[in-house]
């Protein structure tokens, strides 16, 4: 086995763990192997025969890269348009109870509250909040000292804390939502579809939706008018947990399988992707969900 992929094959090893510090960090599954790509890249130019701890150097790294990316997204004031993703914590190994704890409180709050965080005050409160990374660790990445670190995690850990829940996380009623939204469809019921969505509703389509759901389409009653007679699908809806929230797969019998995401706002719709991409629909996790309208197949 040669140099390069000797050290491939350790880096697999951590990649789990490394793509879970990415996504917490980032709250995107694509922006986290984005991160943990380019660990891999400063791994494969670096000296590492004097690391000892090649996880402590790479989790370094990968925070490192994170920070910038979180750095040049407040500057283009971005919002990333993910959902917790329990995968990432499952394939990280993580222990069973803390994981528990995280997906229920620590993994949605820290994402409701991203905006209202600073990177390095994020940075922080992931690595030792969630992964126990020492402060003085922490301190040489963000260039503090370890009470200045230590202060940055403590004031993020606040704001998670006190962060209200949203009832559009509920996903009890994100599958009323969603039922509401299908027996609507199914139904043709024009009022019904424009009561469940957000006056100024966003639906974007990827180029593999057929017209008139290609593109994309802004308020609720101009969609309406053009979803409910092109519908005719709708009978193939099943509601689903996509990314750890609900939304709906339709698989009409030899035509492209599509998912549908949900953005909820005050608890209607304010912005639906429909995604038919193979490549973009292998990035999402998807459970379809039993019980609720059930397709004709």
């Amino acid at each position: 086995m040669n140099e390069n992929s000797w050290l491939a094959e350790r880096f697999e090893a951590h990649r789990a763990h490394l793509q879970a510090v990415a996504y917490r960090m980032l709250g995107s599954l694509s922006e986290a192997e984005d991160a943990v790509q380019e660990s891999w890249l400063h791994l494969s130019r670096a000296d590492t025969s004097g690391v000892e701890n090649l996880g402590g150097w790479l989790t370094t790294v990968v925070a490192r890269v994170c920070l910038d990316m979180l750095r040049s997204r407040k500057a283009r004031r971005e919002d990333p348009m993910a959902a917790p993703d329990p995968a990432v914590d499952r394939e990280a190994g993580t222990d069973p109870e803390r994981e528990a704890v995280l997906a229920d409180s620590v993994g949605l709050a820290l994402l409701v509250v991203l905006d209202t965080l600073t990177p390095a005050e994020r940075l922080a409160f992931v690595l030792h909040d969630l992964f126990a990374v020492p402060f003085e660790e922490i301190a040489s990445i963000v260039g503090r000292s370890p009470a200045a670190a230590r202060q940055l995690a403590s004031r993020a850990r606040r704001r998670v804390q006190g962060a209200p829940p949203s009832p559009d996380a509920d996903v009890g009623r994100q599958r009323e939502v969603v039922d509401a939204f299908i027996a609507a469809m199914r139904g043709g019921d024009f009022d019904a579809l424009v009561a469940i969505l957000d006056p100024d509703v966003v639906i974007h389509a990827d180029a593999t939706a057929e017209p008139p759901a290609g593109g994309e389409v802004r308020g609720a009653r101009a969609w309406a008018k053009q979803a409910i007679p092109a519908a005719r699908g709708a009978k193939f809806a099943r509601p689903a947990l996509v990314d750890g929230t609900v939304g709906i797969v339709l698989a009409p019998k030899g035509r492209l399988f599509r998912v549908l995401r949900f953005t909820l706002a005050q608890g209607k719709i304010a912005r639906i992707d429909v995604v038919g991409d193979r490549e973009q629909l292998r990035d999402l996790d998807v459970l379809v969900l039993d019980g609720g309208p059930h397709p004709e197949i």
